[in-house]
């Protein structure tokens, strides 16, 4: 299992969600947005998920997952492909709680912020209607796909 660079765990740390992509029933695709809540080094990513849908079905089926994840203004991103496990909400450590309450507050800090800089967003704080988290996705990271276009990274190399 290939560790994760710096780089990455950075890149997906300072993201403020990342698509989840599982396969249903009949081998297709189902992707859905998800709020990351830890990353390690060691290729051992954390989500938390406040439904019992698509995604908690599909991985209760077939434990293949990637997680999607891009930065459009640096035209960089990467996807992480691997397994999961799911672990009931019951079962979280006081320190994942902790981590996902904490990306919470961010949110919305920076949601008010942007609000009071007049920026047009959601006219209200969604992020403080959001349900309970249902559940816990623990992901090992077995491939690392970096979606940077190959021209990019070969100027990056030469400058």
């Amino acid at each position: 299992m290939p560790g994760l660079s710096d780089n990455v765990v950075r890149f997906f740390q300072d993201q403020g969600f990342v698509i989840v992509s599982t396969l249903d029933s009949r081998g297709r695709p189902h992707s859905a947005c998800k709020d990351l809540v830890k990353i390690n080094k060691n290729g051992r990513v954390y989500l938390l998920d406040l439904y019992l849908r698509d995604t908690f079905s599909n991985l209760k089926r077939n434990k293949k997952i990637s997680l999607t994840a891009v930065d459009e203004h640096r035209f960089k991103g990467y996807c992480l492909k691997g397994k999961a496990r799911v672990l009931p909400a019951r079962n979280l450590s006081p320190a994942i709680k902790s981590a996902w309450e904490q990306r919470i507050a961010s949110r919305l800090t920076q949601r008010v912020l942007k609000n009071l800089r007049g920026e047009k967003g959601h006219p209200r704080h969604p992020e403080s209607l959001l349900p309970l988290p249902q559940y816990l996705i623990m992901m090992q990271v077995e491939e690392v796909v970096d979606l940077t276009p190959q021209h990019l990274k070969e100027e990056k190399q030469d400058g």
